[in-house]
Order: structure tokens, then sequence, then C-alpha cells
């Protein structure tokens, strides 16, 4: 009796998660100069542990998307004398030479719940220092939104072609400034902009004309966006862009263009055997247009992205 072949596949090349030997969460990313800078969260909580803990952020950087490499701890919300742990999203964003990092923290006795805090630095990967000895957005800014004291988080900003600066913001309600100069206090009033089921986690980002504002969609969170022609909006609902990310009720992303190419930059649940929503890991995958510039759902993938 003839015998059948079987030939194994070679086992498939997979990049994502990209990092493996931390749990990382609440990806930001920063193009700048030949290098992507992914600023995440460290997921500390132990095995047997279902709450966030979160006492330092990490940074890494990438000059093709595929190669990480791990820099110093760069902050931890103990360098801000006001704050008292949680080290929540945050993101770098580079002007005039300087990087200013929007950070989530627990604010101390003398202001209720989480606040938001700008570090700064002369390079990319730190050391970064408090920028304003204070926080530049407290709870008690925000009561009159929500019942909640976890609303003022998530921070990110854009700057404009001609300077201009926003920060957008929030929990169960989407905040937004516009900042200084300086980038460290914001002028005028707090705004606000009501979009569907809006959770958390904005990110701003334009192509040709269209800006993009994406969101975590409802809970277990999904990623949803908008549209505008303008910074300000007002702001198209267009639908959603990715879905529930594998085990983790979160859904945290950036979204970047290099080297001509868009990339979707999420956390999962997928590292084996205590990933989870707590313990969370960052992982990449191409983000792609439609011709009347929405943009296509993103498939999530095991292979990430290759060489």
């Amino acid at each position: 009796m003839a015998t059948s072949a079987v030939t194994l596949a070679q086992e498939d090349n997979f990049n994502n998660p990209i990092i493996t030997d931390k749990y990382t969460a609440d990806p930001a990313a920063l193009v700048y100069k030949d290098s992507v800078y992914i600023y995440a969260g460290h997921d500390q909580a132990p095995d047997d542990r279902d709450r966030y803990e979160m006492h330092e952020w990490l940074v890494y950087s990438s000059a093709d998307m595929v190669n990480w490499n791990e820099h110093p701890v760069p902050l931890k919300p103990t360098d801000f004398e006001w704050a008292t742990g949680a080290a929540w999203a945050a993101q770098v964003i580079e002007r005039d030479g300087k990087f200013y990092w929007y950070v989530t923290v627990q604010h101390d006795e003398t202001h209720h719940g989480k606040a938001i805090g700008v570090a700064v630095s002369d390079s990319p990967t730190g050391p970064f220092k408090d920028a304003r000895g204070s926080a530049m957005i407290t709870n008690d800014m925000t009561t009159e939104y929500t019942g909640i004291s976890w609303d003022d988080i998530d921070p990110t900003v854009w700057i404009e072609d001609n300077g201009d600066a926003y920060m957008y913001w929030g929990n169960t309600q989407l905040y937004w400034v516009k900042l200084k100069d300086n980038m460290i206090e914001f002028e005028g009033e707090i705004q606000t902009v009501d979009l569907p089921h809006f959770t958390e986690a904005p990110w701003i980002h334009k192509k040709d004309d269209w800006y993009y504002l994406s969101y975590a969609y409802k809970f277990p969170e999904k990623t949803a966006y908008a549209m505008s022609k303008s910074i300000e909006g007002p702001w198209e609902y267009k639908g959603i862009l990715n879905e529930v990310a594998g085990n983790s009720n979160t859904n945290h992303q950036s979204i970047i263009e290099f080297k001509d190419k868009w990339y979707f930059i999420y956390h999962n649940g997928s590292i084996p055997t205590h990933g989870g929503s707590f313990r969370r890991s960052v992982c990449i995958d191409r983000l792609y247009y439609n011709d009347d510039n929405t943009l296509k759902r993103v498939i999530m993938t095991s292979e990430g992205i290759q060489e």
C-alpha cells in the first residue's frame, strides 16, 4: 500500500504582537526623521489580578516597522510631583525641536480623579520632565458634562500647518481645546463633540484635505471614525474601522504615515497565557483608503508588518 506524504508548511512568520517580553498598551506613534517611535503604557498587573496596574511608560523605535528597539524608561507618573500614579494613555508630539508628552495620570488629593499633564524633552527618547509643575486639565474643569472622575483621559494633540495646536481627549464625552504656542497652556473655552457611542481613545490624523478622528466605540470597544474638513469640525460619523481586538475589552489606536504607507497601531490581549484586557500587547497592521477618501476596515493579522 502506498503511503501518502505529508508536507509540513514552514511556520508562518508572525510579527504581531511587536513586543513579546513585556505587556504594552495604548500605543501612540510619532514619526520623526527616519524613524517611528511608539510610546506605550506598561501593563504590570500580576497574572492573578484583573485590574489596570500601570506604573510607567515605555518607548520603542524602528526604522522599518519590523525591528523594534527598546529605550530606557523615559517617564513615570511619579515624575509629576502632583500625580500619584496610573500611567494611562498618552501621546508625544514634536514642535520646534522639543518633544511634548501629554499624559493621563491620577491626580493627588488636591484634585479628585484623572488629570492630564505634559512633560517635555529635547529628545524623542527622553528623559522627560514636567513642563508645567501642575496639571493642564483636572476633573473639576469638566464636571458639568459627566458624573465620572475619569473623563479627562487619553489626550491626543494635532498641530496645523500654520502652527495652531489642538488637544482632544475624553471618556464618554469628547472634549477639545486650542493650545497656546508654548504647548503647555490652553486658550479659550473647552469645547465638546458628540459622536455616536464615543467611549475614549481619540486620535487625529490627516490625509490630503481630510481630517480623521478615530475613537473607541461602545464597550467592549471597537474603533470607529469620523471625518471633517476642519480640525474644529463639524465631524461626520463614518462607521466602524476596527473590530473588537481579540480578548481585550479596550481598543486604543494610533494612525501614521511612514515612507508612503499608512499604518494602524493598536493593542490586543494575545500573548499566551496571561494576555488579556489587563495585560495587553501592541500590534501593527496596514491602513488603506477607499477612492472616496473613507477608510477601509482594518484587517488584524498575526503576520503584522513583514520586511
